[in-house]
């Protein structure tokens, strides 16, 4: 579980270990290159190949919004294959919206979530260019 700079929680987790722990969380947002598995609770998929970049930015950016608006009112995941590069990267994202300088981001990450978190140095560019790219 990772705190965000307002106080509000999220997790992120790898897919490849078992499936989350109780509670269950409300919203899951998957990234990954192929479709994820079912579960029974609200998700969203970003199509996102590992050590890349998610396919459809400004998509990405929307479902960022809409699972930050969640936190307020659930409990959120995020997930990847790995559950570092793409997770820790949009953990990043969220603590940008969530008021974070985005030059404090990837740091901030490692620090809360995982000290590998965000492992590509265009992972790192995208979280510096969040608001500005989209």
């Amino acid at each position: 579980m990772m705190e965000l700079p307002s106080g509000r929680l999220v997790r992120g987790r790898s897919l490849r270990r078992s499936p989350a722990a109780a509670p269950f969380p409300t919203y899951g947002v998957y990234l990954t290159s192929t479709e994820p598995p079912d579960v029974p609770w609200e998700t969203h998929w970003i199509k996102w190949p590992d050590f890349r970049l998610p396919t459809d930015r400004p998509a990405a950016l929307t479902t960022f919004r809409e699972a930050l608006e969640a936190t307020g009112t659930g409990r959120v995941e995020f997930a990847c294959d790995g559950g570092r590069g793409r997770t820790g990267t949009a953990l990043a994202c969220l603590a940008v919206l969530d008021g974070l300088r985005a030059d404090q981001a990837v740091d901030y990450v490692r620090r809360h979530y995982d000290k590998r978190a965000v492992e590509t140095p265009w992972q790192k560019r995208y979280v510096l260019n969040l608001l500005t790219r989209g």
